[in-house]
């Protein structure tokens, strides 16, 4: 003889699928949260990048001395990036770098001729991070670099050491964001430089 399933009232079952939603709903608003502030960095990387390589593309476009545009190349630039705040958490660096050999043997060493510091960033902001190309230990007044020699005295850099020849300019915009993920920042590897978050940064060489 079979005995008949037992059934549970309706409002038994609809019971226990309330208590199953509200167990699983801060999980998955938890997930949701964190798609989100990964898609804000993301995007945010995304803007950084771009404009890093249209500031090197207009630099490289401009006339010999970056002196009298380079402010309104980074305010440009700057001005694309919203949803971004730029002026409060963000700072641009355009440097100029030419390949000069020096000695006896004509080696070539890679040196900076200019670098140039956002002023709208450096004015308004607390955010400053220094140069990853090189670092100006003395600004100007319209956020040139003050303190840079000629030829054999100018200073030297690693980036693209070896690849120009003498006489041979490229032009390096570098892009900061301080950028504050709700769930922190994402990592590589442990120990390494963190991927996403909170600093933010990106470089471009024409």
């Amino acid at each position: 003889m079979r005995v008949p399933a037992p059934r549970f009232p309706r409002r038994a079952a609809c019971g226990i699928a309330a208590i199953e939603f509200a167990i699983v709903l801060p999980l998955l608003a938890l997930l949701l949260f964190m798609v989100v502030d990964l898609s804000r960095a993301i995007q945010a990387k995304t803007i950084l990048l771009n404009i890093s390589r249209e500031g090197a593309n207009l630099s490289a476009r401009a006339t010999s001395d970056l002196s009298g545009s380079s402010q309104g190349i980074m305010n440009a630039l700057a001005a694309t990036t919203p949803p971004l705040d730029m002026p409060a958490r963000g700072m641009i660096y355009i440097t100029k770098i030419m390949g000069h050999a020096a000695g006896p043997n004509g080696n070539v060493r890679n040196i900076v001729l200019e670098q140039y510091r956002w002023n709208a960033g450096a004015q308004r902001s607390a955010y400053q991070p220094d140069s990853q190309v090189w670092q100006c230990a003395s600004w100007t007044a319209n956020g040139a670099c003050g303190n840079i020699g000629k030829n054999d005295t100018a200073p030297g850099v690693d980036l693209m050491q070896g690849q120009l020849a003498d006489g041979e300019l490229i032009y390096a915009v570098e892009t900061f964001y301080h950028f504050d993920m709700l769930f922190g920042a994402i990592e590589t590897h442990a120990g390494k430089a963190p991927l996403l978050g909170p600093n933010l940064y990106s470089m471009t060489v024409f």
